[in-house]
């Protein structure tokens, strides 16, 4: 009995004596490479994030870290970089691209490329999308090697291009051809995000599932004539009845386990209205309409997060303007739940439009492959949330992301993926200072915590006890 005492009192001695980084003598390096990264211009316009990957690689080489390049394009490298641990559990991967979308220089306060420190705040293209969790990463990697931690699992890091453009060059490759590089138990991307409002923090979301993009066109046929004659089968006019049909259509709203446990955990934090609302959808009945109403004309995003969605984003048609054409078109955005049956879909639209000079053509436009949600009964996810609330205090909501990852070419594998993010402001979305907007930016304290955050996760899932 006394040795097992003894046993138990060293081994937890020996957890709590893990070696931390001093993360205010690292601000100023992660500031570096942060700047560094932040000043390669790696948008889809330039096509290309070799710059970027030689400068990850140069990095990890320094410090005794092995890389590992894959391309079947030159101008999109994927970087991998690999800690061994002594294999006791399956290896846990952080993975982060490389490449940003394109900017419209005149939209911007500071050069988007010039990572311009101001006001506490770093500006440029990529400071939330995605080069936070590039830096995030590449310092976990960092401070691994340099205290020399004892691992149970191996750590990889996964540098991928062409995420915002290209999955093929990516991915894509990564997945069909170099699978064993970054086959790993449970992954870490983007995907989710600490949300603070009037300098408060609210919540922080871990994404564990996403809709899956279908892009439908509506494609109208019907004769051509002389403007001057209207004819009742004019393709313009069926189409425009359709996609009216279309956007008054209410598919039928339905929860899974994220969202379910996303609206009951939201309802425990939110103002009475608010929750009682929250909790009418996970509830149902004619409250839940109501609700419904509410989010549909107030919060689309959560009228978006309770079903599949139809937006439509493209209309063609016509030439001239006394010319009556024989076919128009309109461009659909489908953002399907994850169990969606999208053949029984697409035929319950056909019954909602009701025209015969009316088809829906899938597109196979920017698809992403069906998975399953991450469960909430792992590991990772157990872990993530003491991260969350040792570093941000404060509650982890689960939810399904209404946009598109990389994740999903993952969780399709059977790897339980999470998407983690820095702390934003609720109040900069409108100001133009998001992902993807005329500008972007982040505050520095949000960036060295969401560093010290990764450590969290990682050393607790991966460090030998």
């Amino acid at each position: 009995m006394r040795v097992a005492t003894l046993l138990l009192f060293v081994s937890s001695f020996a957890f709590s004596q893990t070696k931390q980084p001093d993360w205010n003598k690292l601000q100023d390096e992660t500031m570096r490479h942060f700047q560094a990264i932040l000043r390669i211009n790696s948008s889809t316009a330039t096509g290309t994030e070799a710059p970027v990957v030689d400068y990850l690689k140069t990095v990890l080489e320094k410090e005794g870290i092995a890389t590992k390049i894959f391309f079947n394009n030159p101008k999109h490298p994927n970087l991998v970089a690999r800690l061994k641990g002594n294999g006791k559990k399956k290896p846990v991967l952080l993975m982060a691209h490389t490449d940003v979308v394109s900017v419209d220089t005149t939209k911007w306060i500071h050069p988007p490329f010039s990572a311009t420190r101001e006001g506490g705040y770093v500006y440029a293209r990529g400071s939330v999308d995605d080069k936070d969790n590039v830096v995030a990463a590449l310092m976990v990697m960092l401070q691994l090697k340099r205290l020399n931690i004892s691992l149970d699992r191996d750590v990889i890091f996964l540098a991928e291009s062409g995420e915002e453009s290209n999955t093929k060059v990516g991915i894509e490759l990564m997945v069909n051809e170099h699978w064993a590089e970054i086959d790993a138990e449970y992954c870490f991307a983007e995907g989710g995000g600490v949300t603070r409002k009037d300098g408060k923090i609210i919540y922080a979301s871990v994404s564990t599932t996403e809709k899956v993009p279908n892009g439908l066109k509506l494609i109208a046929k019907g004769p051509a004539g002389h403007g001057s004659v209207p004819l009742q089968d004019n393709a313009v006019v069926h189409l425009a009845n359709a996609v009216a049909k279309i956007a008054a259509w209410q598919s039928p709203m339905r929860l899974n386990e994220t969202t379910r446990t996303f609206f009951t955990r939201l309802a425990s934090i939110s103002p009475p209205a608010d929750a009682a609302r929250y909790m009418a959808v996970v509830n149902g009945g004619i409250e839940a309409e109501k609700a419904q109403e509410y989010f549909a004309a107030k919060e689309p995003r959560m009228y978006s997060t309770l079903r599949t969605s139809v937006s439509a984003n493209i209309i063609k048609g016509g030439y001239l303007v006394n010319i009556i054409p024989s076919e128009a078109e309109a461009t659909l955005d489908v953002r399907a739940l994850p169990d969606e049956d999208m053949t029984n879909f697409i035929a319950e639209m056909k019954r909602v439009i009701n025209d015969s000079q009316i088809e829906i053509v899938p597109t196979g436009a920017n698809r992403r492959p069906i998975s399953k949600p991450s469960r909430l009964d792992t590991e990772a996810f157990a872990v993530t949330e003491k991260a969350i609330s040792k570093i941000y205090n404060t509650v982890t909501l689960p939810v399904m992301t209404t946009g598109a990852s990389d994740k999903a070419y993952l969780q399709a594998k059977g790897m339980q993926c999470y998407g983690i993010g820095p702390i934003t402001d609720l109040e900069d979305g409108p100001k133009g200072f998001g992902a993807h907007s005329d500008q972007e930016r982040i505050t520095e304290e949000s960036l060295h915590k969401f560093v010290q955050f990764n450590w969290e996760i990682i050393i607790n899932l991966a460090k030998s006890n």
